[in-house]
């Protein structure tokens, strides 16, 4: 009854099926592998942000370039503020506000993006406090660029005159006189009356969309192989009933189609 299996278009369903079902295993087990991951990453950033707190700041030179390892950790520099931006729609605890980013030329002849502090509502210069005069020493912790768009960072446009979007030499470069590094750091100790802004995990460390997708994408390849699994026991079946139905003469006879006169 199954010598069915035997035929050419059942070795090439049976090679097929036997390719399958390793295939999505294994991509199934890579995007779990891929999810695990970032969990991991996730714990070890959580927990390398905790030590971060703790641990004496460094030279920023020694710091950069901001990577992985680097981002979120304490550094220090010194130098004079100059020019003064304001980054709206930034949330904290929940509630709106904005940071007041503070440009610190240091003797490098770079200047360093420094967010000394948050405030809530709307952004307006006549709110932030003025800048610290003369020769200043920041210490907090240091932040890659952000990209607009990711991370909840507004890729927003026409913003008005002295405002900017996102923290990032590439947002930057147009609006200050000054060269930049490519990164910037938030306060220890926010200025003035202002909050201090917590650092953030480094991209590609905390269970975001991403993240999730990968566990998505694990279920679905098994599903898949599941899916397989079970077509080929349904075409089986199917053939080996058709075979019995064929051994025991209970295939109908085809009609012959009618003779139509012209």
């Amino acid at each position: 009854m199954y010598r069915f299996l035997l035929t050419p278009r059942w070795w090439g369903i049976n090679v097929f099926v036997l390719l399958a079902i390793p295939f999505c295993v294994f991509m199934g087990s890579w995007q779990l592998s891929r999810f695990e991951g970032r969990v991991q990453e996730h714990r070890s950033a959580t927990e390398q942000a905790a030590s971060d707190k703790q641990e004496a700041a460094r030279p920023l030179a020694s710091m950069l370039p901001v990577d992985k390892a680097t981002s979120g950790r304490r550094v220090t520099a010194r130098g004079h503020y100059g020019t003064q931006l304001l980054v709206p729609d930034r949330q904290l605890d929940g509630k709106n506000g904005f940071y007041v980013l503070t440009l610190l030329r240091t003797d490098s002849g770079k200047a360093l993006p420094v967010v000394r502090g948050w405030l809530p509502g709307k952004a307006d210069p006549a709110k932030a406090p003025a800048p610290p005069s003369g020769e200043v020493t920041v210490t907090g912790a240091l932040q890659a660029s952000e990209t607009p768009g990711d991370n909840g960072v507004s890729a927003a446009g026409g913003l008005p005159s002295g405002q900017t979007a996102a923290i990032s030499s590439a947002s930057l470069v147009n609006l200050v006189p000054y060269r930049l590094y490519d990164a910037w750091v938030t306060l220890d100790k926010a200025d003035a009356g202002m909050r201090a802004v917590p650092a953030t995990a480094p991209d590609g460390t905390g269970l975001d969309l991403k993240a999730f997708q990968n566990l998505g994408y694990t279920g679905e390849w098994f599903v898949f192989a599941g899916f397989v699994v079970f077509m080929w026991f349904r075409l089986l079946r199917r053939e080996a009933e058709a075979a019995r139905d064929a051994a025991l003469g209970l295939v109908p006879e085809e009609t012959p189609a009618p003779v139509t006169s012209s």
